[in-house]
C-alpha cells in the first residue's frame, strides 16, 4: 500500500494549489463530481422561483455533491440517497412513480443533517421546500419533460424522469454564492457532520493511528463513469475468494473493520482523490491504460512518455546566429547531437533547481482487467536526481532526427500559415514507436498496444535495454515503403533509426555495444552502413530524373527497399541497371548534379571490401542509419548543382 501512502501525502500539497471549477477540482473528502441535469432555484424561505429552472448541457453540468460512504458507491436497486443533491426518484415525493422507501430515506437523512450542529441556511431552505411535496409539479410547469441533455459531441440524450439529477441554487440576500455546490461553508459543514456521524475507529495501516475505517472505496478514477476500483472486496456474497478470512456483513457491522487490513476513510478518500486529480491533469492515456508521474511535494515534473520535441519544440531546431548568408555560414555537416544535448540539459536544469535531489518522484500505471476491478501495472519510487538522470539517458540514447510538421507565418499573406516539415533531433514518443513497429495491427489489437507501452516504460524510467523484438519489427516496417504514405514512412524511418541506435547503445551484452553518431560518417566502412548510403544515392539520382521529366511515381529504390534489405548484392545489380535511363536523362539537363552523385557512388564503393560487397547476407538495421544519414546530409546542406531540388516533397 505504499502507493496509497504517497498519494495521501500528495493530497495535502495539491490542496494548496488554486483549482478551476468543474471536473478539474481536487475533490474534498466525502464529496464527488456528478453530472446534474436540472438546476432548481429557490429562495431562503424555501419558495420555488418560477421561470428560473435550467436544463443543463454537458459542459455546465459537472457538480460537486456531498456523498455518504454508501451513496458514493451505490448501484442497481440499492437504496442509498445522497445527502443533498439527488435524482427525482429520491427527491420528489409527488412524483407519480416515486418509491416511498427512496423518498423517506432521502428526507430522513436530510432532516438529520438539518437538525445537527452542522446545519446551514441553504440546507434549511432546501429541506423546507421539499417538505411541501411539490417538486414534480413545479418542474412539470417550468420545463419540458422528459429532459433532453446536450452532450459534448453535439448530440442529445433523453433522461428518464426518475433519473433526472437535481442540483440546488439558493438565492440568499448578501451572498454572491447561490449554488450549493460552490458554497465552501456548506461543503465543510457536511465533511464535519459526516465525520462526527461515523465515530467507530480502528487502526489505519496507512496513517498508523486509530481512525474511522473505510468499508467502501472510491471509484470514478479515470473518467466520470469509470466503475473500476483499485481497492474492493465482494467476498461477503458469492464467495469469489475466501482465503483465510471469514468476514460477514454482520461481523463488519459489529466490529466496524475487516479482518485483513484496515484503511481509514480519510486515507482512502484523500489518496483516491489525489490519484483522480493527477490522472485528469497529467495522466498519459493509452485506451483504458493510464500512466501518471508526480512529485509527492506537488512540484511540476517532466513526463517520461513524451518525446523531446513535445518538451522543447523550436529549441531543437538550430538557428544561425548571423542572418546574412545564414545557410552558407551554418555548418550542417557536423554532428548536431551536441546541440541537442546542450538544449536538453538546459531544459532539465530548471527541474534540477526546483526539485531537491532526494525528493520523491512516483511513476505509476493503472489498468482494469474487468469493468469493476482495476490493478496497478507499474509502480516506481525514485529520487528526483535519479529520475532526471534516467530521463536524460533515454532522450540522449534514443535521439535521432525525427519527422515533424510545423506551421510558420506566411510572409506574403499574414492570414495564412505555411506548413513545413522539420527534422529536429528528438526521441520518439512511445505511442509512435508502437505504430512504427506494428502499424494497423494495433487498431484491432488493443492488448498489443498496451503491452508495447508496458515494455517500453522500464527502458525510460529504469534504464533497461530496449526490447529487441520491437526494434526488429520497427526496422522491418521501415524497410517496406509500399504499405504506407510517404510521411508515415519517413516517420517510421526516423523511429527505426532511433531504436536501432539506442538498442545497441544499451545492448545487454557489453561486448556488442556500439555508438552511432547522427551525422553522416563518410569514413564508416561497415557493409550495412555503406549499402544504406548506396541506396540513398541511387534513389536521389532517380528522384531528380523523375522530377526533371515531370513524372510522379515511386523510384525503383523505394519499391525494392525490402528486397534490398534481404538480398543487397543481387538487388543492387537490378537497381544499378535501372539507373542508366535516369543518368542519360540527367546527362543533358543536370550534368553537374550527375557528376557529383557519380563521385559519391565511387567513394562509397571504394570503402567496401570485395567480400562484403558480393555477400547477399541480409542487412541489419544499420543500413537504415546509413540511408537516413545520407539523405539528412542532403536536406541540411545545399550544393550548387541541386539546391533547387532540396527539401521535402510530399
Amino acid at each position: 500500500m505504499s502507493w496509497m501512502a504517497k498519494l495521501y501525502d500528495t493530497y495535502d500539497h495539491i490542496e494548496k494549489f488554486p483549482h478551476s471549477a468543474g471536473t478539474d477540482i481536487l475533490w474534498p473528502v466525502s464529496h464527488f463530481i456528478k453530472n446534474a441535469h436540472v438546476e432548481i432555484y429557490i429562495d431562503m424561505h424555501g419558495n420555488f422561483l418560477k421561470g428560473r429552472t435550467k436544463i443543463l448541457n454537458a459542459i455546465d453540468s459537472p457538480t460537486l455533491i456531498p456523498a455518504t460512504e454508501s451513496s458514493a458507491g451505490r448501484a442497481g436497486a440499492k437504496i442509498s440517497p445522497h445527502p443533498l443533491c439527488d435524482e427525482i426518484g429520491y427527491c420528489a415525493a409527488d412524483y407519480p412513480k416515486a418509491k416511498k422507501a427512496k423518498v423517506l430515506a432521502y428526507m430522513n437523512q436530510l432532516r438529520d443533517w438539518k437538525i445537527s450542529r452542522q446545519t446551514h441556511p441553504k440546507l434549511i431552505a432546501i429541506y423546507n421546500y421539499l417538505k411541501k411535496n411539490t417538486l414534480w409539479q413545479d418542474l412539470s410547469t417550468d420545463i419540458i419533460l422528459p429532459v433532453k441533455i446536450k452532450k459534448l459531441n453535439g448530440t442529445s440524450q433523453k433522461i428518464s424522469d426518475e433519473k433526472v439529477f437535481i442540483r440546488w441554487n439558493v438565492e440568499e440576500p448578501g451572498n454572491p454564492v447561490s449554488g450549493a455546490w460552490d458554497d465552501e461553508e456548506l461543503i465543510n459543514r457536511w465533511i464535519i457532520y459526516d465525520k462526527e456521524k461515523n465515530e467507530r475507529k480502528d487502526l489505519c495501516y496507512i496513517l498508523g493511528v486509530k481512525s474511522r475505517v473505510a468499508l467502501n472505496h472510491p471509484r470514478f478514477l479515470r473518467w466520470p463513469g469509470d466503475g473500476a476500483k483499485l481497492v474492493s472486496s465482494n467476498d461477503k456474497s458469492g464467495f469469489t475468494f475466501r482465503g483465510k478470512f471469514t468476514d460477514t456483513k454482520e461481523s463488519i457491522k459489529n466490529c466496524g473493520k475487516l479482518q485483513a487490513v484496515g484503511l481509514s476513510f480519510e486515507a482512502t478518500q484523500k489518496a483516491h482523490n489525489a490519484l483522480r486529480w493527477l490522472v485528469a491533469h497529467q495522466g498519459y492515456r493509452n485506451d483504458d491504460q493510464i500512466y501518471i508521474t508526480w512529485a509527492v511535494s506537488g512540484k511540476d515534473v517532466p513526463g517520461p512518455l513524451v518525446d523531446s520535441w513535445a518538451m522543447l519544440g523550436e529549441d531543437l531546431i538550430p538557428q544561425p546566429e548571423i542572418e546574412p548568408k545564414a545557410e552558407q555560414e551554418l555548418d550542417h555537416s557536423k554532428d548536431l547531437g551536441e546541440f541537442f544535448a546542450n538544449q536538453f540539459n538546459k531544459y532539465l536544469a530548471g527541474y534540477r533547481i526546483a526539485l531537491e535531489a532526494t525528493e520523491q518522484i512516483i511513476v505509476m500505471g493503472i489498468d482494469s482487467a474487468t469493468p469493476g476491478r482495476m490493478g496497478i501495472i507499474y509502480y516506481r519510487e525514485l529520487f528526483a536526481s535519479d529520475f532526471l538522470d534516467r530521463l536524460h539517458a533515454w532522450h540522449s540514447d534514443f535521439a535521432w532526427p525525427q519527422r515533424h510538421t510545423k506551421e510558420y507565418p506566411n510572409p506574403k499573406n499574414n492570414k495564412k500559415m505555411i506548413r513545413k516539415t522539420v527534422w529536429p533531433i528528438s526521441s520518439p514518443i512511445p505511442r509512435n514507436i508502437a505504430d512504427a513497429a506494428y502499424g494497423d495491427i494495433l487498431k484491432s489489437n488493443k492488448t498489443l498496444a498496451k503491452n508495447v507501452l508496458e515494455r517500453i516504460l522500464p527502458c525510460i524510467v529504469d534504464g533497461y535495454p530496449f526490447p529487441k523484438d520491437i526494434m526488429v519489427a520497427a526496422v522491418h516496417r521501415a524497410s517496406n515503403r509500399n504499405n504506407c504514405e510517404k510521411w508515415e514512412w519517413e516517420r517510421n524511418l526516423g523511429i527505426a533509426c532511433a531504436l536501432f541506435k539506442g538498442f545497441y547503445l544499451r545492448h545487454p551484452d557489453k561486448q556488442q555495444r556500439r555508438k552511432y553518431t547522427m551525422a553522416l560518417e563518410e569514413e564508416n566502412s561497415s557493409r550495412d552502413y555503406l549499402y544504406g548510403r548506396l541506396l540513398a544515392v541511387a534513389e536521389k539520382i532517380e528522384a531528380i530524373a523523375l522530377n526533371v521529366a515531370g513524372e510522379n511515381r515511386p523510384t525503383n529504390g523505394a519499391r525494392l527497399m525490402q528486397r534490398f534489405a534481404d538480398r543487397p548484392f543481387s538487388t543492387w545489380r537490378n537497381i544499378e541497371l535501372s539507373l542508366q535511363p535516369s543518368m542519360q536523362r540527367l546527362q543533358g539537363q543536370r550534368a553537374g548534379f550527375l557528376t557529383n552523385k557519380k563521385k559519391e557512388l565511387d567513394q562509397i564503393l571504394a570503402l567496401f571490401t570485395p567480400e562484403d560487397f558480393t555477400s547477399d547476407k541480409p542487412l541489419s538495421g544499420e543500413f537504415l542509419l546509413g540511408f537516413h544519414c545520407q539523405t539528412q546530409y542532403w536536406r541540411n546542406i545545399e550544393s550548387t548543382q541541386d539546391k533547387d531540388n532540396q527539401g521535402d516533397t510530399k
